[in-house]
């Protein structure tokens, strides 16, 4: 009798907010997912990356056995390799010499022993972790104001709160389900928004305030609301007199700007500017949540400070629906900073240029040695392999020639390097090629472990499938090597419940209540119980841990928070030759480099290519029109993409999402136009603030294609390659023509293919291709001068249906569905497949004029909730059209 599909909690690998998912896991091994309505971070809501896990549980692209040299490898003499080489060149060159980049990622049990073995056993701290490119200036930020890396914040805060500040924040994109709380706090009682953004995103058309200020002038509007609260009479006296200090210096750095300066060096409209300062002055629960567009800056520490700054001065923090609250990019940079995964952190929130905790740790390590300063932070790393202070390098679950400012640089610095080790998932990415040794890592659902979210909670992760081939969860790999290193007494695991008992025990070790992490309520936990493990929020001591901060009391010296000084950097200085200014982003249903969303149609079809969004008036003067391509070039390198005109994008500024690689895309890495400056106090680079010049791609020719199989290679001066149900789907130009479009159409096609269609217009230089075997379509190609007006979505759905009829095959020729098939059009709720042109008609035809209308007749945005924003901008701009009469001759219809 067939027992029905097994349930396994675990946690989605994807953003910080760390809903719970349930796996519904068939008796055959497969496994459908779904959102755990008992996870306080979702309750059961999932976004459409969330949603759709189970696409991606394939071992498609799998690194399936270890590899040296490109060969396959048996574990034994990979891991010796490892160990003997890493072993020789700190015997050569001393512990400095060799380096660890790992990830947010990783599980904390994996985060803990890669730390433990470079910081106690190697005795360098030259251990980082992609982290820094995402959250080191909110770390840095915390340990100036705090004293220790405290975020005092729940996701009950934003529910609980009457204003909610959003700053630098595409909380709809990068954080959905946390946005639907927030709505639905906002339907509920009332909850005021504000988003602080150069660009009109998905978050900032759902706000009741969209301050569009000018990119890099945070300081300045957060300087001009403490100065403001001040002046005001919001100031806690109480609050400040007695659990602050430094306010009288912070004062003066925020007064030394006028209010004339802050509206000019923002570019705000003065009435808003007001309106911000007013509203946050009278409003008593507050929170002000913040991300990347606040960390990625050279000065992004101290905008962390100037925002908490201003709670610190009115007292709200600490306070149910108050407080300043970072919500963490990845699924686990939270755990990854509490065992210490940054340079210049130890393990548990202890300092690393605290004599005292360095003793303490080697102590409880019962280490031969402990790092004794700070190591090489990421660009620093990474410029360290390039002039070859760094003679060998462990990359752990990141792909930096991708993600890394300058990733040129970083690409060339990996080829140079003596020695390389990649542990990884996936086979082919642009950081595995460069590998000496390839290591295969579990996947998420194939390891155990804990993450912690944005919210300091602690959630399993469970494995619920069998890891392919011969792969290995990281926090083993790492423990093999620390073994044949000679360090077998300190990595002796037996799994990672043992591990996560140890960092507890760390945690809690000679703490009497000084430090913040405290998991001393898991220190004893057994396999049973780790196994069944409870989400819960630290910190961990056995009893009710109270909210933290709501006693005034913190983590310095005096436990007294500290006001920052934070001075405005001056506005950033336009170049002739690099006038315009690129920031980097995410997509709404892409993750990081696309190595598992990458994998699944129905993400890959809200956003197929490399998008470049422009506003018209830099557009036009470079006679770049919407749906070209456009080139942007800056100092450090070049990228091509599809460009979008929105009225929501900054004049000056450039947005491109960060997600394509070579291995989708032919000129897409985004990173290779990014400036390797960093902020100095936290050394996160600024991602958001390159100098860069754009000019139309000079293309001959434009191409689409749907294809069964993979091509191996794409003759075009651009591609950009997406995952399509049934096979693939391929944008394609050229500068100039090939000698023979049906060899250029052979090429793509799969071989051996049948019945080739053709159709060819010398006069407009039009070609159109498509092949069948039997009666499934191996391959559509379509050639035209101008962007191809075809249907995309119908095109790609030909791959996975039965064309028996000539007049079938022709309406794929064709390019387009027939009148009883509409085109969906560009798809939007991906839930769904829900396109652009069925909302449209929704509202034209159906009279749907709210998102709930719209849902109701197709679904769309009753899942996750992502594209819900988009629905809103859709009736919007359906409606406007239709109000709009339109003009024949000299008579407008209606008239």
């Amino acid at each position: 009798m067939d027992a029905g599909p097994r349930p396994v909690r675990t946690t989605c690998p994807y953003c910080g907010v760390g809903c719970g998912v349930i796996a519904d896991v068939a008796p055959d091994g497969t496994a459908a997912v779904r959102g755990d309505p008992d996870h306080p971070a979702n309750f059961g809501r999932l976004c459409s990356k969330g949603s759709a896990l189970a696409d991606v549980l394939t071992d498609e692209g799998r690194l399936l056995y270890p590899e040296i040299e490109g060969k396959r490898a048996g574990w034994d003499r990979a891991l010796e390799l490892v160990a003997r080489r890493f072993s020789e060149t700190i015997a050569a060159h001393g512990p400095d010499s060799v380096a660890f980049y790992v990830s947010g990622q990783m599980l904390t049990e994996d985060y803990y022993v890669a730390n433990k073995l470079m910081k106690g056993f190697i005795g360098s701290a030259n251990i980082d972790t992609n982290s820094r490119l995402c959250m080191a200036s909110a770390v840095a930020g915390h340990r100036r104001a705090f004293g220790a890396d405290t975020m005092p914040c729940s996701y009950e805060d934003l529910e609980e709160a009457d204003l909610v500040v959003l700053v630098g924040s595409n909380l709809a994109w990068c954080h959905p389900v946390l946005f639907q709380r927030l709505m639905a706090a906002k339907e509920k009682r009332g909850t005021t928004i504000v988003v602080i953004d150069p660009r009109r995103t998905a978050t900032a058309e759902s706000a009741d305030l969209h301050l569009a200020l000018a990119p890099g002038s945070d300081v300045a509007l957060f300087n001009g609301l403490l100065a403001h609260l001040w002046a005001s009479g919001a100031a806690d006296l109480g609050f400040v007199s007695g659990h602050t200090s430094g306010l009288d210096a912070t004062l003066r750095a925020a007064e030394a700007i006028r209010f004339a300066e802050i509206a000019a060096a923002t570019g705000l409209a003065v009435p808003d500017l007001v309106r911000f300062y007013v509203l946050f002055a009278k409003t008593e629960r507050v929170v002000t949540a913040f991300s990347m567009g606040v960390n990625q800056a050279a000065d992004g520490t101290d905008k962390v400070n100037a925002i908490i700054n201003c709670h610190l001065v009115t007292g709200r923090i600490g306070k149910p629906g108050a407080g300043p609250f970072s919500i963490t990019g990845q699924p686990n940079a939270m755990g990854g900073r509490e065992v210490g995964g940054l340079a210049n952190q130890l393990a548990a929130h202890m300092a690393l240029e605290e004599p005292a905790d360095r003793d303490r740790v080697r102590r409880f390590w019962r280490a031969p040695r402990i790092a004794e300063r700070a190591g090489l932070k990421a660009v620093d790393l990474f410029r360290a392999v390039a002039d070859g202070r760094v003679k060998a390098l462990w990359i752990m679950a990141t792909n930096p020639v991708d993600s890394m400012p300058e990733a040129g640089l970083v690409e060339a610095a990996l080829v140079q390097c003596p020695f390389v080790v990649v542990s990884d998932v996936t086979r082919n990415t642009d950081t595995a090629r460069h590998a000496d040794v390839l290591l295969p890592a579990a996947a998420w659902g194939e390891k155990d472990g804990t993450v912690t979210n944005s919210e300091r909670r602690i959630s399993r992760q469970r494995a619920f499938r069998l890891p392919p081939g011969e792969a290995r969860p990281d926090w083993r790999i790492v423990a093999d090597v620390a073994r044949r290193m000679g360090h077998a007494p300190g990595f002796d695991y037996d799994g990672p419940a043992a591990i996560l008992r140890e960092h507890a025990a760390l945690s809690a070790f000679e703490n009497d209540g000084a430090r913040d992490f405290d998991l001393s309520g898991l220190a004893g936990v057994d396999d049973r119980s780790y196994d069944r493990l409870a989400p819960v929020r630290w910190p961990v001591r056995g009893d009710d841990s109270p909210r933290l901060f709501a006693d005034g009391q913190f983590y310095t010296a005096d436990r007294r928070a500290r006001f920052v000084p934070t001075p405005a950097s001056p506005p950033a200085v336009a170049s002739p030759e690099f006038p315009l200014v690129h920031n980097t982003g995410r997509a709404r249903d892409h993750w990081h480099t696309m190595t598992r969303t990458g994998l699944s149609p129905r993400l890959s079809a809200h956003a197929a290519e490399p998008a470049v969004e422009m506003h018209a008036d830099d557009a036009a003067p470079r006679g770049i029109l919407p749906g070209t391509l456009v080139e942007l070039r800056s100092a450090h390198g070049r990228m091509t993409g599809r460009v979008t005109i929105a009225d929501g994008q900054r004049k000056g500024s450039v947005f491109v999402p960060m997600h394509w690689t070579d291995q989708h895309a032919s000129s897409a890495r985004v990173d290779a136009l990014v400036e390797a400056r960093t902020d100095p106090v936290s050394g996160q680079p600024a991602l958001k603030s390159s100098r860069i010049e754009a000019r139309a791609f000079a293309a001959a020719w434009h191409g689409f294609a749907v294809l069964r199989d993979r091509p191996a290679s794409i003759p075009a001066d651009y591609w950009a390659l997406a995952r399509a149900a049934g096979g693939w789907r391929v944008e394609m130009a050229g500068a100039a023509a090939p000698p023979d479009w049906t060899e250029f159409a052979r090429a793509l096609l799969p071989s051996p293919a049948s019945g080739l269609l053709a159709y060819h217009d010398a006069a407009s230089d039009r070609h159109r291709f498509a092949a069948f075997d039997g009666d499934r379509l191996a391959g559509a190609i379509f050639i035209a001068r101008a962007p191809l007006a075809v249907g995309r979505a119908f095109l790609a759905g030909g791959l996975t249906t039965a064309h028996q009829t000539p007049a079938e095959r022709l309406r794929l020729l064709a390019g387009r569905a027939g009148p009883d098939t509409p085109d969906s059009g560009a798809v939007v709720c991906s839930c769904f497949a829900i396109g652009v042109n069925q909302i449209a008609a929704a509202v034209t035809s159906g009279g749907c004029m709210s998102v709930e209308a719209v849902g109701a007749l197709l679904q769309a945005g009753t899942n996750c909730g992502s594209c819900r924003p988009e629905i809103r901008k859709i009736i919007g701009e359906t409606a406007r059209r239709e109000a709009t009469p339109v003009r024949l001759g000299v008579h407008a219809v209606g008239d």
